[in-house]
């Protein structure tokens, strides 16, 4: 089941025995352990019914004897068990899972992708709700923000969006921590811009790594010189590995339009993994450069990861990597 289909299940009072959540991704079963405990039982039937254990304080032994008691004045016990991932031998629950008792809500999280050859895994699919949490990949994270804004009732400007995606990393709660506080300060008429980003998170609209990458496509010597300049004086913010990545993913993308820029926009968009209104960048990009040059840049960005980690680096500060890069990539 996905997320929004066990919300609604849980409001419909369709519950499950047992709900297993797990994955590499912690917002999604925060969202969903959260909601199970506030939503089951009422605040007087919590106190009697209602158990959180933690995964390093807590064993399989303990878990199964609290969910087998009976609820007291409630129609469910409600346990809870968060970090499960740090639970040796979890696998032995496997005997509860066959026959759990029918007035428990056992919740487990699990903070770690599991293995689903397993036998325990197989009943709780069989028998059971089985919730996988993954982490998305950088492409998915600006359709996700996008997403978030609208089911928040606001709208976002897509190089807002972009400007996010590139900055705030596949962090789930990270970014939605951000988004709320841009939320905190619009009305519902309003929309999230590059211009708010900046006065609310404080990334610049003008010196980021997504305008970095549209100055380089263009070629503009003097302002991708600027941002560089910017963003090696700010390490913490704009740390050189993370930088570099973008910059690879870009022209990655650039490579690609060219070998599929004589298809329609949807399928240029589904191919480079990117919404339509920034198909623009890369054809202005695949312009400016060769298959030729576009190679030699990559032979760039590998030697400056290389160098970034000490390796074949002996004069060049960590500070001025990102300006050496830029000035190859405009003058190639």
């Amino acid at each position: 089941m996905k997320y929004n289909e066990i919300i609604a299940s849980i409001d419909k009072k369709e519950y499950r025995n047992l709900y297993f959540l797990s994955g590499d991704e912690s917002y999604y079963i925060d969202k969903i352990s959260k909601y199970i405990s506030e939503k089951i039982l009422t605040k007087e039937e919590k106190a009697f019914n209602q158990v959180t254990l933690y995964g390093k304080d807590t064993d399989t032994s303990e878990i199964i004897s609290e969910a087998k008691q009976y609820p007291f004045g409630s129609n469910y016990r409600v346990i809870i068990i968060k970090e499960a991932q740090n639970i040796k031998n979890i696998e032995e629950i496997e005997d509860y899972i066959k026959n759990p008792l029918s007035t428990t809500l056992l919740v487990i999280c699990y903070k770690k992708k599991i293995d689903k050859r397993k036998s325990f895994i197989k009943h709780i699919q069989k028998n059971s709700l089985l919730f996988e949490s993954n982490k998305l990949y950088d492409n998915q994270i600006a359709n996700w923000i996008n997403d978030y804004c609208l089911n928040n009732n606001i709208s976002i400007t897509n190089e807002a969006c972009a400007i996010l995606a590139e900055h705030l990393g596949t962090n789930l709660t990270n970014i939605t921590n951000e988004l709320d506080k841009l939320l905190i300060n619009l009305s519902q008429e309003k929309e999230i811009t590059p211009l708010l980003i900046e006065q609310n998170i404080g990334i610049s609209k003008d010196y980021n790594v997504f305008e970095l990458q549209n100055s380089l496509g263009k070629k503009d010597i003097m302002q991708a010189n600027k941002i560089a300049q910017v963003l090696s004086e700010n390490p913490k913010h704009y740390p050189f590995v993370l930088t570099i990545s973008s910059i690879f993913s870009f022209f990655q993308k650039v490579i690609i339009y060219k070998q599929v820029q004589n298809h329609d926009k949807q399928k240029i968009a589904s191919t480079l993994k990117i919404n339509p209104y920034f198909i623009s960048q890369y054809q202005v990009a695949s312009n400016n450069y060769s298959i030729r040059q576009l190679n030699y840049i990559f032979e760039y960005i590998r030697e400056y990861e290389l160098r970034s980690k000490g390796i074949g680096n002996k004069n060049t500060t960590s500070e001025s990597l990102l300006k050496e890069l830029t000035f190859k990539i405009l003058h190639t």
